[in-house]
């Protein structure tokens, strides 16, 4: 993107619009108890989450904390791989050159001769797989997994004629409640995971005194683990992940109001309490990845040592503060039916075949609720998870995939107005950038860094699991994107110069030294790559080169912006001309390879060689042919897919200004979970609104909500495009709150599908160009830092 087009509204910083919330309280809820971990109920503090189940005998709050990892201290490059770099590079344009002469033979009427090109092309190919696994990946192949941390189980004996139950999460306050009648009583249990004081507090109370009794006991899927009573009322559970890796402690301390409580061998009991508070505080020995010594004990005392003798009220007027501040600037309104009278999990199954606007504006805000509570100052991105994972083997380790999954997460930050959430990630870039160095060095002989399609709390950056997927060297490039875009949004020229440019300017330097010449069209090309994740081992993805070619021209715009690295700069720009360009096949589609090899029948779940379209912006309306060539790529993947991938499907079919499209791809999102078939069908969301993949990935969520703000405001062509893909299904709402590149914010009603007004706000006498259809004004912010705009001011 041109900084100056881009920058036309450039302001400063706005975010003190804090919306009125209408009367309805934006919340999942529920009439029964969770059967399972994907209908419990999420909670977290960006340090620690908890699954809240809702139990009447026993509930069971299943937590984790964000640094709890298998492995140690590690670096995972590959000493002397680069010596195998062109013998990969060779072996693939050697199989290019047979698969384009079998595909000439093949056009000729030669079909036996093109097939034995065709399993020569294959066998070259296979080898330079089989090289690259041996010698190029990672040390070990294998990166590791993120791990649970306890359970808290809490008893309740003698509950007899249970009526009137509810659970719920009300994503306004970020807090789950469980209530219900029993044995002539009304009992409550409220649980919120505050960031402020760093704990999880649950409190229990009944309508009638002392009726509160239970036992607290606290358990970990770690074998070596053990609770040891501590004076005050704790509970302590501590234990090591592995030998020499990372160690544990959670410290549960329990406070009654009236009653008896008595230390147990393995737990706490309450007993005939007018109503009871439970504080838990979590800890690792990970200071970061490159040191492992902390005591997680003192962590925990020093945490609750902190909280003292806050009661429940003060921890929750803190709470409230922090999590409203971030979620109460943006509210969305699309109508409301009955189907908001509903269970959670009932809407789900009656959204495809029924009228419920509300739902997509809750899936819309619980993606914003989720990264709150996943991604805050100081802990980790939101990984595969979120901050969630109840399985010591979870699904791809519940690391960071930066091939799409991790980029997704944070697609929702910047326009969500939730930037100060990608904090953790821009922490996780700049470690990647130092670990990344050592693999750009090991394995291309390279300057600067690089990461591969994955890394984990260790920060590897080496190719990792397969050849064929693996080696894949533009994860870096594409997270360097996310520092871009958030100086296009918030004009934070120390943000550029001290966070962004260093890393951005490092990433460039990598991929000056990495690309090469290609021998058959004469243009740079990456190689060995693959297009994530189809294909094998191949040079010259389309991808790759569209992501190389956003690097550089975002690289070279930050230096000029900064008035730094004159000569690297228009070096960037040179360079980025001779990168093989996008190209349109025999099928009218974007080619996703430098050959015309893609298949029309082929549904697979990534849609990489349309990157240019969304998240990238490199293909818009104004490259009309290439515009229609992607938009008949997306055509041919189809509009069933993983549940991610549906999330990226849905901000691609906003992009192509289809929002009739971009709905059917969110009826086919919020539907119950599918099974999967050969990776690539499947999708839809658990009763408890978590991303189906199957099984639950969260960026799904994330990719819902971004989407969602896509189809109702776009600005990365520079201009404000109101509305630019509304559905037909949405025909009257209100938006407010929706950050736009440039530093403003944008609020948007419209009736009866059309346009009522749109508020823009930022520094006063703020000039930028608005558009709504076809028609486009330029405007000036008044001396209050805002204007309205009615429709009447849209005219042809």
């Amino acid at each position: 993107m041109n900084l100056k087009r881009a920058f036309s509204c450039s302001a400063l910083l706005a975010l003190t619009l804090t919306p009125a919330l209408s009367a309805e309280k934006p919340e999942l809820w529920y009439d029964k108890p969770a059967a399972n971990w994907t209908e419990a109920l999420p909670i977290g503090n960006g340090r620690m989450g908890a699954m809240i189940f809702g139990g009447l005998a026993q509930e069971h709050i299943q937590f984790n904390e964000g640094t709890i990892w298998t492995g140690k201290t590690h670096e995972y490059h590959h000493e002397g791989a680069v010596k195998f770099l062109p013998v990969l590079r060779d072996l693939v344009n050697e199989s290019r050159r047979l698969d384009i002469e079998a595909r000439q033979l093949a056009r000729d009427g030669r079909q036996a001769d093109a097939d034995e090109k065709l399993k020569a092309a294959r066998a070259k190919q296979k080898e330079a797989e089989d090289i690259g696994l041996k010698e190029f990946m990672s040390v070990p192949v294998r990166q590791k997994a993120y791990q649970p941390f306890g359970d808290l189980r809490i008893a309740f004996p003698g509950l007899t004629d249970v009526t009137g139950y509810r659970r719920d999460l009300d994503l306004d306050s970020a807090v789950a409640e469980v209530s219900y009648s029993a044995n002539g009583a009304r009992f409550t249990r409220e649980c919120f995971a505050t960031f402020p004081d760093r704990v999880i507090v649950w409190r229990l109370t009944s309508d009638r005194p002392g009726r509160v009794s239970f036992t607290a006991t606290l358990q970990s899927a770690h074998k070596e683990a053990k609770t040891t009573l501590l004076p005050g009322n704790q509970l302590a559970l501590s234990g090591q992940v592995e030998p020499e890796g990372v160690k544990f402690e959670a410290r549960l301390k329990v406070l009654a109001k009236g009653g008896k409580v008595t230390l147990l061998e393995d737990g706490v009991t309450v007993e005939n309490a007018d109503s009871a508070m439970l504080v838990l505080a979590g800890a690792s020995s990970v200071k970061d990845y490159r040191d492992i010594n902390a005591d997680p004990a003192a962590r925990c005392e020093a945490t609750l040592k902190a909280v003292g003798k806050k009661n429940f009220g003060e921890l929750l007027q803190a709470h409230l503060a922090d999590h409203q501040a971030l979620f109460r600037r943006v509210s969305l309104d699309l109508g409301k039916t009955d189907a908001t009278k509903l269970p959670t999990d009932q809407r789900i199954i009656g959204f495809a075949r029924g009228n419920d606007p509300d739902l997509a504006a809750l899936v819309f805000q619980y993606g914003r609720y989720l990264l709150i509570a996943s991604s805050r100052e100081g802990g980790q991105p939101a990984n595969l998870q979120g901050i969630w994972n109840n399985l010591l083997s979870p699904p791809w380790d519940s690391k960071w995939t930066v091939n799409i999954n991790t980029e997704m997460n944070y697609w929702p930050a910047e326009v969500g107005n939730l930037a100060e959430c990608t904090s953790p990630l821009f922490d996780m870039i700049a470690d990647c950038a130092v670990s990344g160095r050592k693999t750009a060095q090991a394995h291309y002989g390279a300057r600067g860094w690089v990461l591969h399609h994955n890394t984990d709390l260790w920060r590897g950056t080496a190719p990792i699991n397969n050849s064929d997927h693996g080696i894949w060297p533009t994860g870096g490039a594409w997270l360097c994107q996310h520092l871009w875009e958030h100086w296009l949004y918030t004009g934070d020229k120390k943000f550029l110069a001290q966070r962004a440019y260093p890393i951005m300017k490092d990433a460039s330097l990598f991929f000056t030294d990495y690309l090469f010449r290609d021998p058959i069209t004469g243009k740079l090309i990456s190689g060995p790559s693959n297009s994530p994740e189809q294909g094998g081992l191949v040079n010259g993805p389309t991808m790759d080169h569209q992501i190389i070619r956003a690097l550089f021209a975002n690289t070279a715009e930050a230096a000029r912006i900064l008035g730094r690295d004159t000569e690297f700069a228009a070096k960037l720009d040179g360079v980025r001309q001779e990168i093989a360009p996008n190209q349109i096949g025999r099928h009218g589609q974007l080619q996703e390879w430098m050959e015309d090899q893609d298949d029309p029948n082929n549904k697979h779940r990534h849609l990489s060689h349309l990157w240019a379209v969304h998240p990238g912006n490199e293909i818009t309306p104004l490259q009309p042919e290439l515009f229609a060539a992607a938009r008949q790529s997306l055509v041919y993947r189809g509009d069933q897919a993983t549940g991610w991938s549906m999330g990226w499907k849905l901000n691609l079919w906003a992009r192509f200004l289809d929002g009739n499209h971009a709905y059917l791809i969110l009826k086919n999102l919020l539907r119950p979970p599918v099974p999967q078939d050969k990776w690539d069908a499947g999708g839809g969301m658990y009763p408890n609104l978590f991303d189906a993949h199957p099984p639950f990935q969260i960026d799904g969520n994330f990719g819902a909500s971004a989407g969602i703000a896509e189809m109702l405001l776009q600005t990365h062509t520079g201009e404000i495009a109101l509305l630019p893909a509304l559905p037909d299904e949405w025909p009257t709402g209100l938006v407010t709150g929706l950050r736009a590149r440039g530093g403003l914010t944008v609020d948007i009603a419209w009736a009866d599908h059309k346009l009522k007004t749109a508020t823009v706000i930022g520094s006063p006498g703020t000039s930028c160009r608005v558009r709504y259809g076809e028609n486009v004004i330029a405007v000036s912010l008044g001396p209050n830092g805002r204007i309205n705009l009615p429709q009447t001011e849209f005219r042809p």
